[in-house]
């Protein structure tokens, strides 16, 4: 038994932001305070970086059993049409609030299923949003696409919209896992849009992996990497399977909690997927994420550009990350703010002209000194401060609960920063959680820790 493993295999946050959703003080949060801190982060950065785009596109034909999104599952394909009138209309709910035409630095559709949407659908939609934006020089866009639905069509219309990155969502080729998690897909459908992607012109290609996945095997991931690396995607993410069944409206539901790998069978997992990636030629990037040399995520961790929130790892670095759809999240740094979660809520307070807003957190001075050191850590390994930053006894128990780290060999600190050894680099997010003060404040308070709220973080 590997004991790091058994020691540091705990609930914890994956930190695509701080403070995390669970712990954001709603008291300080109001529509009024958002726009303020939207429009003073706007100015600083449309005409310099320009802005990130995200869009929620909620809907599945089917559901898959590993899945945490938020989604709606229908095959009832009317649906379409009224949600992208609701992106539209909020869409232009933001811009008449901005000072000036946005510029898009990055864009991303995610979902649920992006290409569950018709071809069509999508260039209303995309026709809509550049009717009140323009593309900066060099953006980036991507979008997600199932294999089983992802057309030609799908791919040529975003492309000519300046999509050069897709994502497909593979996850594993092991007919019993795809069983287990309601996912069948055949390596040849999985082959087939790769080459359309490749034929359209798309530069960046990547393949969603998942690991800790019901009845996997270090065998039948060995399998799926290997067929992976015939396909040659650009970039792999390798993702941990975080399991959160409380959470409501999951479907997680399709097998039993011992149908799946051990904490210290799902790092094996890990490893041997791993290994075999790097031995291929792919370099390990941040958490869960791999790519090629001549990738533009390769080249953004080279250089220390290397950015993360709430899309996951990114290459572009904006002040103003705009989330729009169902449960979307907004960030200007200073503030996030969620949209509805319920879709059928979201589309009411659209369409009756409201941002739809469900919460969100205004960050003081602590959390944005906390979440630079926190960002720093998961995009760079390491991290510095100034002397000072921190308070006597701020230093003490950050300190205390850096020890333990320090003494398993997995990191080195001082009283101006703190870099990860390479031992350290699969227990990130356990050491990102020592400088979290509102989930060691939370975790203080015995009550509030009968409630479930992060996946495992091994």
């Amino acid at each position: 038994m590997n004991p790091l493993i058994q020691k540091y295999n705990v609930p914890g946050p994956r930190y695509t932001s701080y403070p995390t959703v669970p712990f954001w003080d709603e008291t300080t949060f109001s529509e009024t305070a958002w726009v303020h801190n939207l429009q003073r982060a706007f100015l600083a950065s449309n005409a310099t970086t320009g802005i990130s785009l995200y869009m929620h596109l909620p809907y599945c034909e089917s559901l898959c059993t590993f899945c945490g999104c938020n989604k709606r599952v229908t095959r009832n394909h009317s649906v379409e049409s009224p949600y992208i009138s609701a992106l539209l209309a909020e869409w232009n709910l933001y811009c008449d609030l901005l000072p000036e035409r946005p510029r898009i630095a990055e864009l991303h559709l995610g979902g649920g299923t992006p290409s569950f949407f018709a071809p069509d659908q999508l260039k209303r939609l995309l026709t809509g949003i550049f009717e009140r934006a323009t593309p900066t020089e060099s953006p980036d866009y991507g979008w997600e696409g199932h294999p089983n639905n992802t057309t030609q069509q799908h791919l040529q219309v975003l492309y000519d919209f300046g999509f050069r990155r897709v994502s497909f969502g593979v996850q594993d080729y092991d007919p019993e896992v795809q069983r287990a998690i309601h996912r069948h897909q055949p390596f040849e459908q999985v082959k087939q849009v790769t080459e359309w992607a490749r034929q359209v012109g798309y530069t960046s290609i990547s393949h969603d992996l998942v690991f800790g996945l019901p009845f996997q095997t270090t065998k039948s991931i060995a399998d799926t990497i290997y067929q992976t690396i015939t396909l040659q995607p650009d970039r792999i993410s390798f993702y941990s399977y975080a399991h959160v069944p409380w959470i409501k409206g999951n479907g997680q539901r399709g097998f039993r909690d011992a149908d799946l790998p051990s904490g210290e069978q799902k790092r094996t997992l890990y490893e041997t997927g791993r290994d075999l990636l790097e031995h291929a030629g792919y370099t390990e990037i941040g958490m869960d994420h791999f790519a090629l040399p001549h990738d533009s995520l390769y080249s953004a961790m080279q250089e220390g550009t290397l950015h993360r929130n709430f899309m996951g790892y990114t290459t572009t670095q904006t002040r103003v990350l705009l989330g729009l759809g169902a449960s979307s999240i907004s960030d200007v740094w200073s503030a996030f703010a969620q949209n509805e979660k319920d879709i059928d809520a979201y589309l009411d307070k659209v369409m009756s002209g409201q941002l739809p807003l469900l919460r969100g957190h205004i960050l003081d001075d602590q959390d944005q000194f906390l979440r630079r050191q926190i960002l720093n850590i998961m995009c760079q390994g390491e991290t510095q401060w100034h002397l000072g930053s921190w308070s006597k006894h701020e230093w003490e128990d950050l300190s205390a609960r850096l020890e333990s780290f320090w003494l398993d060999g997995l990191l080195e600190y001082n009283a101006e920063g703190l870099r990860v050894h390479p031992k350290g680099r699969p227990f990130l997010r356990n050491i990102c959680m020592a400088f979290d003060e509102r989930l060691n404040y939370s975790q203080s308070k015995a009550s509030t820790m009968k409630t479930k709220l992060f996946s495992q973080t091994v």
